[in-house]
């Protein structure tokens, strides 16, 4: 009898973890999903053509177990020597892809990392500090950091030290959202734990 129990327990152990459904990363310039309505979470950030460290990869990593579509501009395929001019059709495609996975993101995960310049995400910041679906960091050694913490106060933008709090704290409000939705988007986050908030 304790074998059968035993089975009966690893059967619906393995039950559960299949239908936890894991995370889809859409990156730029793969089309954006039409019709699922999945929590989407954007990954702005410092990319600076390819020279920023790849920190997109380990929030995807962070967040795979999520039930979400992560739309990641950082392109495999990007050629720095791209003209930033409205000639160049692949750069065109980029701006485009950015803006539209921008606007149908429901929450925008904001990372300036340290040593980078990021102009781009300083004009994303800008576009949509007033929505209320960014969460942001901008740590020690970002060269604008007191621009951003300034402006994020000002708007009410939540603003976290680190990538791992921003990361904790992207988890919490994709779960939030799924509640609201009805959704079991994560098992490993609880509600009372509250990141590491700046302000």
């Amino acid at each position: 009898m304790p074998l059968r129990h035993c089975l009966s327990v690893a059967l619906l152990l393995l039950s559960a973890w299949a239908s936890a459904a894991p995370s889809v990363t859409i990156a730029s310039p793969a089309p954006l999903p039409a019709d699922d309505a999945r929590p989407r979470v954007f990954l702005a950030g410092s990319i600076d053509n390819g020279r920023a460290t790849d920190w997109q990869a380990e929030v995807s990593a962070a967040l795979a177990d999520m039930d979400v579509i992560i739309l990641n501009p950082r392109r495999a395929d990007w050629n720095p020597a791209w003209q930033s001019s409205t000639d160049e059709p692949e750069f065109v495609r980029q701006v485009r892809w950015e803006l539209e996975a921008l606007e149908q993101s429901d929450v925008v995960l904001m990372y300036f990392a340290p040593g980078s310049q990021s102009p781009i995400t300083l004009l994303e910041f800008g576009l949509h500090a007033r929505e209320g679906k960014l969460l942001v960091a901008a740590p020690e050694g970002f060269w604008r950091k007191g621009n951003v913490d300034i402006t994020a106060d000002h708007y009410g933008v939540p603003r976290f030290a680190t990538l791992s709090s921003l990361i904790q704290a992207t988890r919490m409000r994709l779960n939030a959202l799924a509640a609201q939705r009805g959704d079991a988007t994560d098992t490993n986050t609880t509600a009372g734990n509250d990141p590491a908030q700046v302000h």
